[in-house]
């Protein structure tokens, strides 16, 4: 359990200005605004609230450290990024007591995350000096054909309040790698971690300008202007389909490069054949990982009708072992929501399927306050016309329909405009390869609830986004390619 001297000397701590070109200042403005405690509703600390001349001064020291930075060797920069690694390690109570604190979740979990995000800078010093091009005779004999890639530019990366660092790793960690500069706007709701983290950057080596970061209370205001200014070159978003959208097409008249990992409503689909246990298992970790505030959360379980009284009794018994409280606390497994607007939007999703015939199996009414919290609540027999089935829950509740076959129970998965994620259990094999192949998702978990990896090539299709971040494939996001022609 953190201690309230403990909690105290950590904020005393922590950065609270925004970060340009290598240090610390006050917004340009003087300007400041309050960070909640989501557990309390009590204010943690100001934060310094960056303007549209602070993201023009930013982006001035993102330009002029560029070339420089693009030069310096690959090894000079993947050696950077693994002190980074090293130095967000070293730290990992302190930043998982700050996620914690800012954004509510349980402390174990904040400490996973603290381990999942500075993965992605030891992944991508890895990837950094494996850049690589290609030089090869033309086919037609005419001369030689020499291929480079070369770091993208400038980039802006906006970031969510849900996993407020693994979100910037993952970002900033390949164009780093890539020789490209960044500046970082996290979410208004948990800026605390990012700016403890240029603190990490700067010690391990970074130049000044290279990165920076931003909070803000008028995310619109301060990135209006930098994605209208011609020397941004990319843009990687992390947030609602809606506001990823209205990005998309800001960014249009620029023709910035974009990636977009955006919104999910994952399926869990269960078949007659799966071993109900480690489904119910893995639907735990599916589910209530992050409190169910994931965007790879699974969001809708379709089991089928043979095997769901059973897997819905078990999941309920799995689900009621959670310990709901103040994540600083210890034994506590589920922390508040972020906010009472995040905490309104699932009560409102469950009576509405609670009204439109669905049977509250567990939970399903928030506590009295302070704090943002919800229960694990379950749901089944919910019918086809309930919003939870459509929306994105971003919480704790699991809601659960049957199918008769398997055909049924793709088609079920897929009757969605997401697809980012999706999870399916069965012991055959035949059947889960036939079945990925046939679910429109970006990912597939098959008999495994939790899909995330540095390694792995992160990101969706339709509605749920484009581009990938981590893997090989992530630090393609930051480059560009350049084609040589050789007589």
């Amino acid at each position: 359990m953190a201690t309230e001297q403990r909690i105290r000397d950590l904020l005393d701590r922590i950065p609270t200005g925004i970060f340009v070109n290598g240090s610390f200042r006050d917004s340009s403005s003087g300007a400041s605004f309050p960070v909640h405690d989501p557990a309390t509703e009590e204010v943690l600390v100001e934060v310094a609230d960056a303007t549209p001349e602070d993201g023009a001064a930013a982006l001035d020291a993102a330009v002029a450290a560029g070339p420089a930075w693009a030069a310096t060797p690959a090894r000079q920069r993947a050696e950077i990024l693994r002190a980074a690694y090293e130095g967000l390690i070293a730290r990992t109570d302190d930043f998982a007591l700050l996620m914690t604190l800012e954004m509510g979740k349980a402390l174990p979990e904040s400490v996973n995350e603290v381990r999942y995000g500075a993965e992605f800078f030891r992944w991508f010093s890895e990837e950094a000096v494996r850049i690589a091009g290609r030089y090869t005779p033309a086919p037609a004999g005419t001369g030689r054909i020499l291929v480079s890639k070369a770091p993208v530019g400038p980039c802006l990366a906006i970031t969510p309040w849900n996993f407020p660092l693994a979100m910037g790793t993952r970002k900033i960690g390949p164009a780093l790698a890539a020789g490209a500069t960044m500046l970082v706007k996290p979410a208004g709701l948990t800026p605390l971690t990012m700016l403890l983290l240029a603190e990490v950057l700067r010690d391990a080596g970074v130049p000044d300008g290279v990165i920076s970061v931003l909070p803000t209370s008028r995310s619109g205001a301060l990135t209006g202007p930098l994605l209208e200014d011609r020397r941004l070159r990319k843009l990687t978003f992390t947030g609602s389909t809606e506001v990823g959208a209205a990005l998309i097409a800001q960014s249009a008249p620029g023709i910035l490069r974009t990636s977009m990992e955006l919104g999910g409503n994952a399926p869990f689909v269960v078949f007659d054949d799966a071993d109900v246990d480690q489904a119910v298992a893995q639907a735990l970790l599916a589910k209530l990982r992050n409190g169910g505030e994931a965007c790879t959360a699974a969001n809708r379980f379709h089991v089928h009708e043979s095997v769901v009284e059973e897997f819905t009794a078990k999941l309920v018994d799995g689900m009621a072992q959670y310990v709901l409280g103040p994540g600083v606390q210890e034994g506590v497994t589920i922390g508040p929501l972020v906010s009472a607007d995040q905490q309104a939007i699932v009560s409102e999703l469950v009576q509405d399927a609670v009204a439109k015939g669905a049977s509250l199996r567990l939970g399903g009414v928030a506590p009295e306050g302070p704090g943002h919290f919800f229960p694990p609540t379950v749901l089944a027999d919910v019918p086809a016309d309930a919003r939870i089935l459509t929306e994105e829950v971003f919480g704790p509740v699991a809601p659960i329909v049957s199918f008769a076959d398997e055909d049924a129970g793709v088609a079920a998965a897929n009757a969605t405009e997401y697809g980012l994620a999706a999870y399916i259990f069965t012991k055959d094999l035949d059947r889960a390869l036939r079945v990925a192949d046939r679910i429109e998702a970006g990912m597939v978990g098959v008999n495994r609830g939790v899909i995330s990896d540095p390694a792995g090539p992160f990101g969706g299709v339709k509605a749920s986004g484009f581009g990938r971040e981590g893997g090989s494939e992530g630090i393609e996001e930051y480059l560009e390619t350049r084609y040589i022609a050789l007589q």
